[in-house]
């Protein structure tokens, strides 16, 4: 059928990729205010009411950029899944579910959380989880700045790819504590 143009606001081009919707620097470092504040004007800008006037296919172009708008909110706003656009459209996807290369070292730290989580839900060791809770903080904090270096430094992005797999293992990860510290408490 025929294309109903954009909304005669000048709503930015819909098929532009997110950072050019939200009119930030293509890169990993931002500020999570400043995504908000650009989602929050966007979704101002392309609330269906305010096309009402211009009859019923203006306002489904509207609803059609306020999903649009969304979803790209949602990537913006997490760190991991930011990252992951960047590679994409940078020409490096990371593949996650196809793809789990990761370095050697982290793959016998992954082991090792294992066991340590295993052992802790063994001996019902809350001490032990919180343990483990914190030391995955600090080596996703650290993983995490060195991901801001591949993207915005450096610009290596299947190092950033690597980096990238590590940090969602270790998301999931720290979910899996979570559960265990809730099977644990659950059954004090």
């Amino acid at each position: 059928g025929s294309e109903v143009s954009a909304p005669s606001q000048a709503l930015p081009e819909l098929a532009a990729d997110d950072f050019t919707l939200f009119e930030l620097p293509r890169r990993f470092a931002q500020t999570v205010a400043d995504i908000d504040t650009r989602w929050k004007d966007l979704l101002r800008q392309a609330h269906p009411d305010r096309f009402a006037a211009q009859g019923a296919a203006a306002q489904r172009v509207a609803m059609q950029w306020s999903v649009r708008i969304n979803e790209a909110y949602q990537r913006l706003k997490d760190p991991l899944r930011r990252a992951a656009y960047l590679c994409e459209i940078a020409g490096a996807p990371i593949d996650a579910e196809n793809n789990t290369a990761m370095p050697a070292e982290f793959l016998m730290q992954q082991m090792q959380w294992r066991e340590a989580l295993e052992a802790a839900c063994d001996d019902r060791d809350l001490a032990a989880l919180e343990q483990l809770a914190q030391e995955l903080t600090q080596q996703t904090s650290t993983r995490l700045q060195h991901l801001a270096q591949h993207l915005d430094g450096v610009r290596d992005d299947p190092a950033a790819a690597g980096e990238l797999r590590c940090l969602i293992f270790m998301q999931k990860f720290s979910l899996a504590i979570d559960d265990a510290r809730e099977d644990i408490e659950g059954h004090a």
